[in-house]
């Protein structure tokens, strides 16, 4: 599905958000949402996103473990995704395993100058912005 790509980075205080344009030329992490992950005011700003950036697939993180399998985390993030699809309806959403994405956003951060609060202030939308990068350099299945 071509057309703006919303990654989204759940968690249960915090959930990072980063957009890529249709052309795939500029990606680039978003502020993070800080509140609880089940609240109703995150669906709300999810929506207010897509609405500001047009956006035509959500793309959510899903916490595999490394062996495959998915622990209680993975259930919460498929809860949200479902509240979300209905949320939403007419935007699909694809879940993407997100192993990995917060050590390779931290270490994105520290090569960006980013240390102590600011780089935990980003690692989420950071985190994001790999799950993004990983989906794109897989072909962008869908």
């Amino acid at each position: 599905m071509k057309g703006p790509v919303l990654a989204i980075d759940h968690g249960t205080k915090r959930t990072g958000f980063a957009s890529v344009d249709a052309l795939r030329i500029v990606s680039k992490a978003i502020e993070t949402y800080q509140g609880p992950g089940d609240d109703a005011k995150l669906l709300e700003h999810v929506a207010a996103l897509v609405d500001e950036r047009d956006v035509r697939l959500l793309l959510v993180g899903l916490p595999v473990n490394v062996d495959g399998t998915e622990g209680p985390r993975a259930a919460e993030v498929r809860e949200f995704a479902a509240r979300l699809s209905t949320r939403l309806p007419r935007v699909p959403l694809k879940l993407w395993n997100e192993t990995l994405t917060t050590k390779a956003a931290e270490e994105l951060l520290r090569e960006a100058g980013h240390h102590g609060k600011e780089a935990r202030a980003r690692r989420d939308s950071w985190s994001a912005l790999v799950l993004l990068r990983d989906w794109m350099e897989s072909g962008e299945p869908g």
